[in-house]
């Protein structure tokens, strides 16, 4: 057996939901130290009172002892108040904004559909240090939905960085090496987060063979090349990438249908796929740098002091069950494809 002990991991992008599919998943985050939680709630978390609350409803839904911390983040609209997001953030209630495209992805509907109207809000969250979360992807119907992130850093995100260079961004869930090679050119003033999930699938894994809903997430998974730009960044151990899940849970019924949601449930089994993608990349020793360091550095945030070991099995270890129950409903469990060798044995 082989084993490595690293910090903690954070997520530093999670959907937990609300109502009945929290209860049934936040018990499956709470191994991470923390976790940026995303607002696109219905309706949106868009008030520092609104966050407050729902960050208690999470504390409740977490198994008794938990020392779990959610990270509260405010949905970005045209109408949002650049007082109370100060305010939250000055008060520690609020650890950052996100700014959806109106229409990008799921519960996106109320976000920005003109950013000229927010620069008073981005501009205000600069001069503090505050962070802008992205989901960076253009809506244009006529944009082909595998290009819209390499259009929306053309569009929108080069454009803001000449406007507010000072303004602390998170470019969420890259997927393609475009969003790579723009992180990669900003030296520092842009992170880049990175899901388990577009390490492994590449768009393929949707559409041949037949439509596997469980696969569909927004950003969609995109090329081959992409995916290796992806692995190439997260294995580097630069520290300007780390690990964002964007874990997004739906009840089955929502995701196998005519028009299924967009979102994979990952949060059960991250930690053992990154450790099988990390040995596949000969990068073992990049793990900690990814999952517990990057993302705290980049938020001005102590890394965790609790550390975890990952043990390597010769056989494979016992696959997780397929789904989780969510009151009556079930959702189910992201599938890698592959064998997974690692577990976690141990905390302290």
């Amino acid at each position: 057996m082989k084993t490595i002990t690293i910090r903690q991991p954070d997520d530093w992008h999670l959907h937990l939901r609300d109502g009945t599919v929290l209860k049934a998943v936040a018990p499956f985050t709470a191994h991470f130290g923390r976790a940026i939680i995303m607002p696109n709630l219905v309706p949106p978390v868009v008030t520092t009172a609104d966050a407050a609350a729902y960050r208690e409803r999470i504390l409740a839904a977490l198994p008794e002892g938990s020392s779990f911390k959610p990270l509260m983040t405010l949905y970005l609209t045209e109408a949002s108040s650049a007082d109370d997001i100060a305010a939250g953030f000055r008060d520690g209630l609020v650890t950052a904004v996100k700014l959806y495209p109106a229409g990008a992805t799921t519960n996106s509907h109320g976000g920005v559909r003109d950013i000229e109207k927010v620069m008073p809000i981005l501009e205000r969250m600069a001069e503090i240090g505050m962070t802008l979360c992205v989901h960076g992807e253009v809506t244009d119907p006529e944009v082909d939905i595998f290009d819209r992130e390499a259009v929306f850093i053309e569009r929108v995100l080069a454009p803001l960085r000449k406007r507010i260079p000072e303004l602390r961004i998170v470019m969420e869930h890259v997927t393609t090496s475009d969003g790579v090679d723009f992180v990669r050119a900003q030296n520092g003033a842009i992170a880049g987060s990175i899901t388990p999930h577009h390490l492994i699938i590449n768009r393929n894994a949707i559409l041949v063979g037949g439509i596997r809903p469980h696969y569909y997430c927004l950003p969609v998974a995109k090329r081959e090349k992409h995916r290796l730009a992806l692995r190439a960044a997260a294995t580097s151990g630069e520290g300007t990438f780390f690990l964002g899940t964007d874990s997004a849970p739906h009840v089955d019924p929502l995701k196998e249908c005519a028009c299924g949601c967009a979102g994979v449930f990952n949060a059960p089994n991250t930690v053992a796929c990154l450790a099988e993608v990390f040995e596949q990349e000969n990068a073992l020793d990049r793990l900690e740098a990814f999952a517990s360091l990057n993302g705290p550095a980049f938020y001005r945030l102590p890394v965790n002091e609790k550390r975890i070991t990952l043990v390597r099995h010769d056989v494979p270890v016992e696959a997780l069950p397929s789904k989780i129950l969510a009151g009556e409903d079930e959702i189910t469990i992201f599938d890698p494809m592959f064998p997974i060798h690692w577990s976690v044995e141990e905390s302290n």
